[in-house]
């Protein structure tokens, strides 16, 4: 037996079937028709990396994975798995868990930002047509240019709101902002946020050196994250969200070259999701950093019911690939089953198209790539059975293991810090004061030019009519000078007056 590092994914008559774990880079797929064992498959891999030191992030979709923290329990069918593979060292355990939720009640609440989103995958995400993504690609580079920070849901509304009321002074730096294509983008963002969104769009941000750990005995790290609700409340913000992690990793992991084995693995249950609708720019996107990936040192597994749900682009970089039973009811079944069956090295002992419709529960047809990173013919292979619990935990053993974690209260609380939404509540603040100073000065201006008008009209103030004695006398003394008895009386009263006769 070789002492490089290999998974054991199960065996058959010709002995044990092994992936070399140096090969897991490589990426992989996981397809067959539902309740066929593709999640038994998936455990048995994730638990094979764990104990490999390889740290694993996985989708759960219908809350069966749970188990993977909990050891297992003899049952019948799994006992003669066992005898049937030969496998001497099986033992009951668990590998170290940690749970995690995009709500925060399943784990520990995962999250992330507007802005880590950016807008190609929010575009994706809210379904906008070329417009309204050129106006979402505004609001991002006003906002940073600005240095506004878009964190969560009411940071970007009110970026768009405050794009709307601008729209004008904008458009010759962003071109036209039409506010049709806003209106448009806030109403999507109202049913984002009936789906739950907010819950996800906000910080603290997951920290992905927190995916990436192993336990005290070197055991990677398994990171289980419930969308048994999202699955069905918004599929495509969970399709969203992978897109995002996968692209996150890429940007931020080192190069490390192909190693014994991966740093880390990502297995995407329901990868159908990943691609139905998703625009060209976005697949190709997913495509290169599939390709690129490699060289971080992640693995990428995708998990779905038949390879024609991946993009023949991405298909192709999937070096293992484990096909489970597909039913061929219709012409488009069988169409499907022969695309299944030609993706594999053909083996001439095995008819490979009959077989796929012929696999019981727990079998599959592998390939892997050997040492040279060469194909395998295809081999009809009976699945190891997992070590940790079949089935989910309850919800007192799942609270208990929340209890332990290591990351328990970090994530559990929100944090809001000053982001575009305060900062453009503060700018509009101090706009309307502004407004209403200048407001007040323009009132007061006003009234003051209109009583100087006032008093500009107003006629001059009359002297006093009334009349003293001495002038009444005098007056009518001058009305008796034309007289020659007038003319005598008034000398006669002056000279006695000024003291002479």
């Amino acid at each position: 037996m070789s002492d490089k590092p290999s998974l054991l994914i199960g065996g058959n008559a010709s002995g044990h079937f092994r992936m070399d774990a140096s090969m897991a880079n490589r990426h992989g797929l996981v397809a067959g028709a539902t309740g066929t064992g593709k999640t038994i498959t998936l455990q048995n891999l994730a638990e094979n990396f764990s104990r490999l030191g390889v740290p694993v992030f996985l989708a759960d979709v219908k809350g069966d994975l749970s188990g993977l923290a909990a050891p297992g329990r003899p049952h019948p069918k799994i006992d003669a798995r066992i005898q049937q593979l030969h496998i001497a060292d099986y033992q009951y355990r668990s590998v170290p868990t940690v749970f995690w939720d995009l709500f925060g009640v399943q784990g520990h609440h995962i999250r992330t930002t507007i802005s880590a989103m950016g807008p190609l995958l929010l575009g994706s995400l809210l379904e906008l047509n070329d417009t309204q993504s050129g106006v979402l690609y505004a609001c991002f580079k006003v906002a940073d240019d600005n240095g506004w920070l878009l964190l969560d849901l009411k940071d970007l509304r009110s970026m768009l709101s405050w794009l709307a009321d601008n729209a004008s002074e904008l458009k010759s730096e962003y071109g036209n902002i039409s506010s049709s294509s806003i209106g448009a983008i806030q109403r999507k963002l109202l049913v984002l946020e009936e789906q739950g969104a907010e819950h996800f769009f906000n910080e603290p941000a997951i920290e992905l050196d927190d995916l990436i750990k192993t336990d005290f005995s070197g055991h990677g790290l398994v990171n289980v994250l419930d969308v048994t609700k999202l699955i069905h409340q918004s599929p495509k913000l969970y399709a969203c969200f992978l897109i995002w992690l996968l692209a996150e990793l890429f940007e931020s992991l080192p190069e490390v070259g192909d190693g014994d084995r991966p740093k880390f693995v990502l297995f995407f249950d329901e990868a159908h999701l990943i691609f139905d609708g998703a625009a060209d720019v976005l697949v190709n996107k997913i495509e290169q950093v599939v390709r690129l990936i490699r060289s971080k040192g992640v693995g990428v597994y995708f998990v779905t019911q038949s390879p024609t749900d991946i993009p023949e682009k991405v298909l192709g970089q999937l070096g293992m690939k484990i096909q489970h039973a597909l039913r061929a009811f219709t012409p488009k079944d069988k169409k499907m089953v022969k695309a299944a069956a030609a993706s594999f090295r053909q083996n001439p002992n095995l008819n490979t198209e009959q077989l796929i419709t012929e696999l019981g529960v727990g079998e599959a047809l592998v390939s892997v790539l050997d040492a040279e990173g060469r194909p395998t013919p295809v081999e009809h292979v009976y699945i190891k059975p997992p070590e940790s619990r079949v089935g989910p935990l309850t919800d007192a053993e799942r609270a208990e293991y929340m209890m332990r974690s290591p990351y328990k209260g970090r994530y559990d609380n929100t944090v809001d810090r000053e982001s575009a939404y305060e900062l453009l509540k503060q700018k509009a603040e101090r706009l309307a004061e502004s407004t209403a100073y200048m407001e007040a000065q323009q009132a007061a201006q006003k009234q003051a030019h209109q009583e100087a008008e006032r008093g500009a009209k107003k006629p001059a103030a009359r002297k006093s009519t009334r009349q003293t004695p001495i002038e009444a006398m005098v007056k009518s003394a001058a009305r008796s000078i034309g007289s020659q008895i007038g003319r005598q009386l008034i000398r006669g009263v002056l000279g006695s007056l000024f003291g002479k006769r």
